[in-house]
């Protein structure tokens, strides 16, 4: 949000600084271009920082080199060039002139790189981020040291150490654990912990409540190992959930009123999207025709598990041959399948071949955001191989998912279980603006081709 901001301000007076620099000779135009020109900048800069979310620049956990971080911004200004060019087409009062918009696109590009690599370095300062002490150091508290290893998975937070149990086996290495004879409440206050992560394998009886009391009393943050996950890395972490943890921990809004924005969200998001790609929809339908001839079939339907477990049938354009399945045995899809069609290749790179759920979307059986649709004879496969794998169904299957931005195509039951961590973050915490940023992000998805098989 920070850095979000910080860029926002950064592109609002670019175009600003184009403005004067381009007609700073020219008093008759700087008077008419400088009319609105507040409205004109945040139009600028929020349309610019449109296309930076859509290939994903703010993402927390993003890991990437300094020159993938360039490629990414400079497709992320090309996209709001272009998408400027188009409002400015559809409304000329809000034009700003080749001139101004070059210049502005070009200095908004240097100040938004240098802000980012200067944000990108202060927030790797150890002094900035929040001191973390980890109660336990079994099974449990060992995942934060084995799971979350990677400087990117780090970046809000400090391990200070993790302080071993008496009734668990210790597992986290030793130069990581602390020994200490001062009381828990002391200690904190002693090293400035911010923080202190409940890990302990079995908590019945083994917490030192007054402990954790005076330290929250404090102001120090107590937080489950379960949440500690959720926020951090953007999943449910399957090895420390239980049961209780999920009845009562926040989420889940199943409210009326939610049911009704998601709806609505749904019918306006699938409507634009018709609108927008039924001319490459149209190319497909050619390009399926030629390759395979007449006869053959357009659209390739196929049941999937949707909502509380009902079956639907899912549309989509063919990109297989017509006898991938001969034999009535479902297979995932491999990487480089054989299967797959010189048409149905590019299209499963670009999703074209997807484009088609937008009906199943209107019909109500899917939502524009939601976990995968997965097929019968893989749920119930993977719901006797996975715990907690049906509560993906609480929700509507979606054509776009949080899951598929943040995980890759999934073939095998691990995989499946490792999606099934960003699903079940989604179906906790799906609101409009989630889904919003999700729809934003897919676009990124698109353009590099990530998880198409």
């Amino acid at each position: 949000m920070l850095l979000g901001l910080c860029e926002l301000l950064l592109l609002a007076a670019s175009l600003c600084v184009a403005t004067y620099a381009r007609y700073f000779r020219d008093a008759e135009g700087l008077a008419e271009f400088t009319h609105h020109l507040p409205e004109r900048a945040l139009v600028f800069a929020t349309v610019i920082v449109i296309g930076m979310v859509a290939l994903g620049q703010y993402q927390a956990h993003m890991r990437m080199t300094r020159f993938g971080l360039l490629a990414r911004q400079a497709v992320a200004f090309v996209l709001g060039g272009v998408l400027l060019v188009i409002g400015y087409y559809i409304v000329p009062q809000a034009y700003v002139g080749r001139g101004v918009l070059a210049i502005a696109l070009a200095l908004g590009f240097v100040l938004v790189m240098g802000c980012r690599i200067f944000f990108l370095q202060l927030v790797e300062v150890e002094a900035l981020k929040r001191r973390v002490l980890i109660l336990g150091a079994g099974t449990r508290a060992a995942q934060i040291h084995f799971q979350m290893r990677r400087r990117t998975d780090r970046r809000g937070f400090s391990v200070v150490g993790y302080i071993p149990h008496a009734s668990e086996t210790v597992v986290v290495p030793p130069e990581h654990l602390i020994r200490t004879n001062l009381p828990l409440c002391a200690y904190v206050q002693r090293e400035q912990i911010d923080e202190v992560v409940v890990g302990v394998d079995d908590r019945r009886g083994h917490l030192p409540m007054d402990d954790l009391l005076e330290c929250r009393q404090q102001g120090t943050t107590i937080t489950d190992l379960t949440s500690f996950f959720e926020r951090e890395s953007g999943r449910l972490q399957l090895t420390v959930l239980d049961p209780s943890w999920l009845v009562f921990s926040g989420g889940f809004n199943g409210t009326p009123l939610r049911q009704l924005s998601k709806r609505c969200f749904d019918l306006v998001a699938a409507s634009m999207l018709l609108l927008l790609c039924w001319p490459l929809m149209l190319l497909e339908v050619l390009a399926i025709r030629l390759e395979s001839g007449p006869g053959q079939p357009i659209l390739y339907r196929q049941e999937r598990v949707g909502a509380h477990g009902c079956t639907f049938m899912l549309l989509k354009f063919r990109s297989m041959r017509t006898d991938a399945e001969r034999d009535g045995i479902a297979r995932w899809a491999s990487k480089n399948d054989d299967r797959v069609t010189r048409v149905g290749r590019i299209s499963r790179k670009l999703r074209v071949d997807e484009l088609p759920q937008l009906w199943n979307v209107l019909k109500g059986d899917m939502s524009i955001v939601g976990p995968r649709p997965e097929r019968p004879q893989f749920v119930h496969n993977l719901e006797s191989q996975i715990r907690y794998y049906s509560l993906r169904h609480c929700l509507k299957p979606g054509l776009a998912g949080w899951a598929q931005l943040s995980y890759p195509y999934g073939a095998t039951v691990e995989e499946a279980a490792e999606k099934l961590k960003y699903d079940l973050f989604y179906v906790k915490n799906h609101n409009l603006l989630l889904d919003l940023l999700i729809l934003i992000q897919t676009v990124e998805v698109v353009l590099f081709g990530r998880g198409a098989r």
